[in-house]
């Protein structure tokens, strides 16, 4: 490959999942000479806190305003029958955990779909080893890996990078073209902006 494009991300991160229809086109037009990275940002650390009043409205409004901005569709459901809480990690190690069997974009599309229109919360474990199961994943390689000390260590490198290359806001894209880092806008809308700015970098 000549470049690398790394995709910064969390799975439970509501402007990754407006993101989702540009970044499936971005994807189907990429030159084949440039290959694709899925870097974890890691959104909110583990806590079994309750989210707030104020924060579950913030959030609530962001999901509005990416619904009326960007066609996304949420299901509001997941505010009444689940119990929020600002923990994106474990979702965040699932997908860790699924890419062991080669099934890591997988599990981020179905955490997306589970949290923002089958109001399911993957926050919790017990979501995430559904969404494995309903993958068909060996389900006991699958729970021990989540937990696992090379699952973690994996997930921190993941963050360390991001923080290193000065990434603070997921989606974040960066192409790596001959050994330097070039910075790519994220149009929400459409892919040919980044496309465009690929092709001028290579070029």
């Amino acid at each position: 490959m000549k470049a690398t494009l790394f995709y910064f991300h969390d799975p439970m991160c509501s402007w990754c999942w407006g993101y989702q229809s540009t970044w499936q086109n971005l994807l189907q037009n990429l030159p084949d000479d440039v290959g694709v990275t899925y870097i974890l940002g890691g959104l909110a650390q583990d806590s079994d806190e309750l989210m707030s009043d104020d924060m579950q409205l913030a959030i609530q409004a962001h999901w509005h305003r990416i619904e009326d901005e960007l066609g996304a569709e949420f299901n509001f459901d997941f505010w009444k029958d689940c119990q929020p809480r600002r923990a994106t990690y474990p979702a965040c190690r699932a997908v860790i955990a699924a890419t062991k069997q080669n099934a890591g974009v997988t599990m981020i599309l179905a955490i997306q779909n589970a949290y923002y229109l089958r109001a399911m919360n993957p926050s919790d474990y017990g979501t995430l080893t559904v969404l494995a199961q309903e993958l068909e994943l060996d389900g006991d390689k699958f729970n021990i890996d989540i937990d696992s000390a090379e699952t973690e260590n994996d997930f921190q490198e993941q963050i360390s990078y991001s923080r290193g290359v000065g990434v603070s806001s997921f989606p974040s894209l960066l192409l790596d073209y001959k050994n330097e880092l070039y910075r790519l806008t994220v149009n929400y809308k459409e892919s040919q902006t980044t496309l465009n700015q690929i092709s001028e970098i290579m070029n």
